[in-house]
């Protein structure tokens, strides 16, 4: 029993909790442990934030222009590949230009913001590239990120492997105390996902690029507290 007791104060600094340590019934030793999953996958939607910007002398003509860049910018996407119903507008706004003394209005400022969301990969670049082509000077690309949109197998895999790692160490630290891992009481889940990785950030190109995406791998994590019975 001595043994067992020390096991107990030293486990208090690696998050262990083992109750009933010295108790003569066994059905009240628990131990609790985190474990944690993580598998790889490669992402299956491009997130777009883009838009125009136009500077008028009126509101009527700033947002006009505006309203008409974005519709060729959309127009323009949707024949390059994106689905219509995968572009959403974002925002819109109108707000006046100052001079140099920041008192005097010397036109209007209006802005078209839209979102798109690109599923066909392989089509992602020449739909970005078509943007900027019918935007001009005038587009506005506020970022671009690869995201997991199905994330289901993913998230199986790595909840498996977070519930196996924490397994793994409960039968540790049984082992580590001279006692049996028994049935596994409670499992609670701490949190999962996979954070979108930026891609691209451009303000107002003069021309058409190539624009090169590369999608690369994300990581999903997930993590489980279970609490085993020991003895």
């Amino acid at each position: 029993m001595r043994r067992l007791t020390g096991i107990c104060a030293v486990a208090t600094g690696v998050a262990l909790l083992l109750t009933g340590c010295g108790s003569s019934d066994s059905g009240d030793r628990t131990v609790t442990v985190t474990g944690t999953g993580k598998v790889q996958g490669t992402p299956d939607v491009l997130n777009a934030d883009l838009g125009t910007e136009v500077n008028a002398a009126d509101v009527s003509s700033a947002v006009d222009q505006s309203n008409a860049k974005a519709k060729s910018i959309t127009d323009a996407m949707v024949n390059a590949g994106a689905k219509r119903e995968d572009i959403t507008t974002s925002d819109l706004s109108v707000q006046p230009s100052y001079g140099t003394d920041g008192h005097a209005i010397t036109g209007y400022r209006a802005t078209n913001s839209m979102h798109v969301a690109v599923r066909d990969l392989p089509k992602a670049s020449g739909i970005l590239s078509a943007a900027v082509q019918a935007g001009g000077n005038d587009t506005r690309i506020s970022s671009v990120a690869f995201a997991l949109e199905d994330n289901t197998k993913l998230l199986s895999d790595a909840r498996a492997r977070a519930f196996d790692d924490a397994k793994s160490r409960a039968q540790q630290y049984a082992d580590l105390s001279g006692l049996k891992l028994k049935t596994v009481k409670t499992i609670s889940e701490n949190g999962s996902g996979a954070t979108p990785t930026p891609m691209y950030r451009d303000a107002a190109p003069s021309a058409a690029p190539s624009i090169n995406l590369e999608p690369g791998q994300q990581t999903v994590t997930f993590t489980v507290t279970a609490v085993w019975d020991i003895g």
